[in-house]
């Protein structure tokens, strides 16, 4: 056993059934995707399955035992996630759809109304390497108010550099949204640092927590005001947890001054003809039917990841990832794109293989029933910063073993000789 490896982690693999899977051929299934989707324990299937079969109904709404269950479920949810994050309130979380829809409630929250109102003159600072979802709604908000959107760029070797922070984050600044890891380069930024700087001009921060949540430890009461984010979100399917759910965290301030984002059932206060008032937070911004049985699916989910230990887990990560850039290390030709340092990275490892199209490798590899991601990662900005179109990307998670870090390996020098790469 490597040491810094969960010492749980075959009792681990057991508790995630489609890891026992084989593939026509009787090949094993080495995922090796999980900066995409993590796979689900069999507690969340089985506490998604349970509501369903026993406590199924519409929540607050109801005056019956279903409907009284299923609230207390839904509810239950929030505080989990509050404790999982830490979160100084739990009224504080708010359940969305996903982390792209967190982060646009905030983007256009701010177009509309409050003392944070977006217009000419203003700016929205972001970083190269976010992902889409990260930059589209700034694009999208700075278009339509008229303020202006800057960003940090990138160093030679995947950090963000911040040699002109301070020509970047001025009295003009009134947003700086960035990602804390990046889910190309895996680079973990260094969030406290900017948020503390973006705080002293008075500007909001928003950290997209979604490569984050699922392998750092999230403590948002511990850290000080001055170095705590305004808002983060993070979605449910990283982090063992099912799709169609996804968190934004904000601060009781900042999420009193915006307006509603949707309009709808049980986010209203009272309705009238001419006018209507709105509920308190976390309400005000959960319009409609939520996705209940995906909110309780996911508070089995942060359940499951404390119970094992997230420092457990972060380290289990960096061993593993610092194990697999040795290995691919050895393949000629061979180039990862991002810091080489594990303890500054998350588990998700970017890689370019000479004369050999990143699609014809994941495929090639898939034919070995090794699952990795071949594209732009939806972080087109950061490729095109390293002069590529797209990449080959392996990540691994806390199921992740060296054994399929070695399968991997292989899988790339038979790609290079199949491809009868020089």
């Amino acid at each position: 056993m490597i040491e810094g490896l969960l010492p749980e982690l075959e009792v681990i693999r057991k508790d995630f059934p489609i890891l026992e899977r084989t593939l026509p051929g009787g090949i094993p299934l080495v995922y090796l995707d999980s900066a995409n989707t993590s796979q689900k324990p069999q507690v969340v299937i089985d506490t998604m399955v349970d509501h369903l079969e026993h406590h199924n109904a519409n929540i607050a709404r109801a005056m019956h035992v279903l409907g009284a269950e299923s609230t207390e479920a839904f509810e239950s949810a929030r505080d989990r996630v509050a404790a999982f994050i830490n979160a100084p309130s739990r009224d504080e979380v708010i359940f969305t759809k996903n982390a792209s829809e967190a982060l646009n409630l905030v983007a256009n929250t701010l177009a509309w109304k409050g003392p944070h109102q977006l217009g000419e003159g203003d700016e929205v600072v972001i970083t190269e390497m976010e992902h889409h979802s990260n930059i589209v709604p700034w694009q999208l908000v700075t278009e339509r108010t008229g303020a202006t959107l800057r960003w940090f760029g990138l160093t030679d070797d995947g950090h963000l550099d911040l040699t002109n922070i301070d020509d970047l984050i001025t009295e003009r600044t009134k947003v700086v949204s960035l990602t804390w890891v990046s889910n190309m380069l895996g680079t973990i930024n260094p969030v406290a640092e900017i948020t503390r700087r973006a705080h002293e001009v008075g500007a909001l921060v928003v950290v997209d927590a979604s490569q984050a949540a699922p392998q750092l430890p999230i403590d948002l009461t511990s850290c000080d005001a001055a170095s705590r984010p305004d808002f983060v979100a993070f979605t449910g399917h990283k982090v063992v947890g099912p799709t169609g759910i996804g968190v934004l965290w904000g601060r009781r301030e900042a999420l009193e001054a915006l307006p509603p984002f949707l309009g709808g059932g049980e986010m209203i206060e009272t309705v009238r003809m001419e006018s209507s008032t709105y509920a308190g937070i976390p309400h005000k911004f959960e319009a409609g039917t939520p996705p209940i049985v995906e909110a309780i699916g996911l508070g089995a989910a942060v359940d499951y990841l404390t119970h094992i230990g997230m420092d457990a887990i972060h380290l289990h990560e960096q061993v593993v990832t610092g194990y697999a850039l040795d290995g691919l290390a050895t393949v000629p030709g061979l180039t990862v794109l991002g810091p080489l340092d594990p303890t500054q990275r998350g588990g998700a490892i970017s890689f370019e293989l000479a004369g050999v199209h990143p699609h014809d490798v994941a495929t090639v590899l898939d034919t070995r029933g090794i699952a990795v991601r071949a594209g732009h990662h939806c972080a087109k900005p950061a490729h095109a910063r390293f002069g590529v179109q797209s990449s080959v990307r392996m990540s691994s998670y806390l199921y992740t073993t060296p054994a399929e870090i070695d399968a991997l390996i292989e899988g790339l020098h038979f790609t290079r000789d199949y491809f009868k790469v020089s």
